[in-house]
């Protein structure tokens, strides 16, 4: 399939002979040939847009810094200048609470490019508008006559349900300014993600704060060993059950968990524990609101957006932006550029980009993967150079940011730079996975597991573009689905999880599998790992948040840390599992490493064997058998240890394997590689192991368990807190 294409960055040709037209892409993939002419095609409208920001607006970077001259600002000397695009309107005026909503008195100007702007000199050297006023814009538009707008560029906006839904803007100009203590850390090498919403990130059934995400939310975080923290539903939505996918005001950090500077204040403290924070950016689309987001903005049907049905999505309900626009453009990367200095994010997950992508914008499409799918009429060409440009802007002003695509098409170079024709993205999702392990959940017996197709699944991806795997993102944990451990256990997990009840094989099951899960997923499914919060210990409940259909409850809009802080809960044992895993990595670095070696995947006996950043893992999916004195491949001879074993009494295991154990290799081939070592396999069970010096040893790897193993050394002593086994191999083998 054209998706596992052996090409990669390695096989970058050098720069002298890299063509300078966007198609190196070629280069690494001779499958794009035939496509080669569109695919320099887009290069150049790309180019020709730098070239145009570069010769009308000053460059890509001042162009994207528009945020500082459109809206509202303070300037040094005390006045207040605000400028909006409104090409549509007759006259426009600001109004607020400083004037007492007088729309006669504070005129704006209107110059040739359709921008109003008005200056409020300073009042015996005070602003004329005062901290948390609120404010509006007011214009005469041909057809409505008066309409009035939020600013669409305003920075604060809040919202009184008791009042109305509507939100109001706020004038932000608090006396003190939010001052960052941390730099920003290093890009990490291994993208380790927790996917996270403040709002549901306390046990209580209200909207979390800023604050609490910062003191009882980021420290679990570290502890866990995640690198990067992926915030959701950020950007302003009016409604709360849109998850933030709902955006009316794209500038204005959501106020129902605090102020800006309680945001900064949780971004700054993550950077000082060496954590990066993306921000789940939504460009894919808007909301339809009009009194209180940027549709109709001035009347029109065609401001920031398509005009008519183009500039509708008909499942989202939202309003689609028209990237071929100048206007839109400056809106939408100066938007970025705003997050990454004002909040000093590191960069950004964007929502729906195959709906940027493409003209049919996912809906009623399946992608096969043939080339075909990915060019001519039925790509947004607007789109995709609107994500190539963003891509560019960051990475060429921010070298170490960090940018994700949530896309489901597989489109080829998507996470290639703009050099060699791609779009620029450092990662793509691997959406693919998640819905392979839920069908397998849903529809297969333990015994039915199709290892051969879970492997594929795994690895059937882009080589020399970098893909995040995850096991469930906060899609499967939204009502309408089940969470891993919910499909593993469903009411058993509100009557047995407690460590004072019979351990029942429904939970035995349940535990062993979701470890399992995760680790191969984490081992095999890309070059980064994504959990969504509350799963690394199996939440039990669903996530919705409180609207009509469930009486505005606040139960599923909540996380539980209770459970996994109860000492007497199981929830502990998987807690402390993926803790492992997460450390395991940050040390042994697979994640940065070449693609896995898979050599077993033995469908009678459920074993899955392979090697990775000089681990050997051993996977057991077993459910009842154990096989004693098992044979695996390794290419690497020496001495193995376990440094990772799911069997562990932490991890709700049963301690059926010696950790002291060291395991020798026997230089006779077997599975394609040079040597073999065994191993005794229990069912259920997973290990990972590393290696010293060779003769032969037996080893048992239970049912349903799996092990790392790595390379033992003089120097390394054995970890007795490693959680499941790992294998690894010695410099002197």
């Amino acid at each position: 399939m054209s998706q596992n294409s052996e090409n990669n960055l390695d096989s970058v040709p050098s720069n002298d002979t890299i063509p300078d037209d966007g198609t190196g892409v070629v280069h690494l993939d001779p499958w794009l040939g035939p496509w080669k002419d569109e695919i320099r095609h887009r290069y150049n409208i790309a180019k020709g847009w730098i070239d145009k920001f570069n010769k009308c607006e000053g460059g890509l970077d001042q162009f994207s810094k528009s945020y500082e001259k459109y809206g509202i600002h303070m300037q040094p000397n005390g006045d207040i200048v605000y400028r909006e695009w409104a090409p549509n309107a007759f006259t426009a005026a600001l109004i607020g609470d400083f004037n007492n909503w007088n729309r006669e008195s504070h005129h704006m100007k209107k110059n040739p490019f359709g921008v109003w702007e008005i200056t409020l000199p300073a009042v015996h050297g005070n602003p004329a508008i005062p901290h948390g006023s609120k404010i509006k814009i007011s214009m005469v538009v041909p057809n409505e006559g008066r309409i009035e707008r939020l600013p669409a560029w305003i920075e604060r906006v809040t919202q009184d349900l008791s009042v109305s839904p509507v939100y109001d803007a706020v004038f932000w100009n608090p006396p003190q300014k939010y001052i960052f203590k941390h730099a920003k850390p290093p890009k990490p090498k291994s993208a380790r993600v927790y996917e996270a919403h403040v709002g549901i990130s306390t046990p209580e059934c209200r909207v979390g704060t800023y604050k609490e995400f910062t003191t009882g939310v980021l420290p679990r975080i570290k502890k866990l060993g995640y690198n990067i923290i992926q915030l959701m539903a950020i950007q302003e939505h009016a409604y709360y059950a849109s998850f933030g996918y709902q955006v009316t005001s794209f500038f204005a950090a959501s106020s129902r968990y605090g102020t800006p500077e309680d945001l900064m204040e949780l971004i700054d403290t993550a950077h000082g524990m060496g954590i990066t924070v993306l921000l789940d950016i939504v460009h894919s689309h808007a909301c339809k609101n009009v009194l209180d987001g940027i549709n109709m903005f001035d009347g029109s049907d065609h401001l920031y957006f398509h005009e008519g049905g183009k500039g509708r999505h008909d499942l989202w309900d939202s309003r689609l932006f028209n990237y071929g626009h100048h206007e839109v453009l400056r809106f939408l990367l100066s938007n970025l550029r705003y997050y990454m200095d004002v909040y000093q994010f590191d960069g950004f997950r964007f929502d729906g980009v195959t709906s940027i992508l493409y003209t049919h914008h996912g809906i009623g499409t399946g992608f096969s993967g043939g080339y075909h799918e990915y060019f001519g009429s039925n790509v947004d060409q607007e789109g995709l150079i609107y994500l190539m440009l963003a891509n560019e802007m960051l990475h060429t002003i921010y070298p170490e940011v960090i940018t994700i695509a949530e896309d489901v098409s597989g489109m080829p170079a998507l996470c290639l730079p703009l050099s060699l024709g791609g779009v620029g993205f450092d990662y793509r999702l691997a959406m693919a996975i998640p819905d392979m392990w839920i069908k397998i959940l849903k529809e297969k017996k333990d015994d039915d597991w199709d290892l051969a197709n879970i492997c594929f699944t795994l690895t059937n991806r882009r080589h020399g573009e970098k893909t995040i795997a995850y096991c469930e993102s906060h899609d499967q944990a939204l009502v309408g689905d089940k969470s891993i451990m919910m499909w593993l256990c469903d009411k058993e997990l509100y009557t047995h999880m407690s460590t004072l009840t019979d351990l029942t094989p429904i939970i035995e099951r349940g535990l062993a599998l979701h470890k399992l899960i995760r680790l191969l997923t984490h081992g095999l499914g890309g070059e980064g790992y994504l959990n969504f919060e509350g799963n690394e210990f199996g939440h039990p409940e669903w996530l919705d948040f409180p609207r009509a259909g469930n009486g505005n409850s606040f139960w599923y809009a909540r996380r539980q840390w209770n459970i996994v802080d109860d000492d007497l809960l199981r929830y502990k044992f998987l807690n402390e599992f993926d803790a492992a895993m997460q450390n395991t990595e940050d040390k042994y670095g697979w994640l940065n490493a070449p693609q896995a070696y898979i050599s077993l995947k033995h469908e009678g006996d459920k074993v899955v064997v392979f090697e990775r950043a000089g681990l050997l893992w051993i996977f057991n999916f077993h459910p009842t058998e154990s096989f004693a004195d098992y044979r695996v491949g390794v290419e690497q001879a020496g001495e193995y240890r376990i440094v990772l074993n799911s069997d562990r009494k932490e991890f709700g295991g049963h301690e059926r394997i010696d950790e002291g154990t060291k395991f020798f290799t026997t230089p006779m081939g077997w599975n394609n590689r040079a040597n073999f070592t065994q191993v005794y396999s229990k069912c259920k069970s997973l290990r990972m192991v590393k290696a010293e010096t060779s003769t032969d040893c037996s080893f048992t790897v239970p049912c349903r368990t799996a092990i790392v193993r790595d390379v033992f050394t003089p120097d390394t002593l054995f970890n007795a807190n490693n959680e499941f086994q790992v294998l690894a191999r010695s410099d002197a083998a």
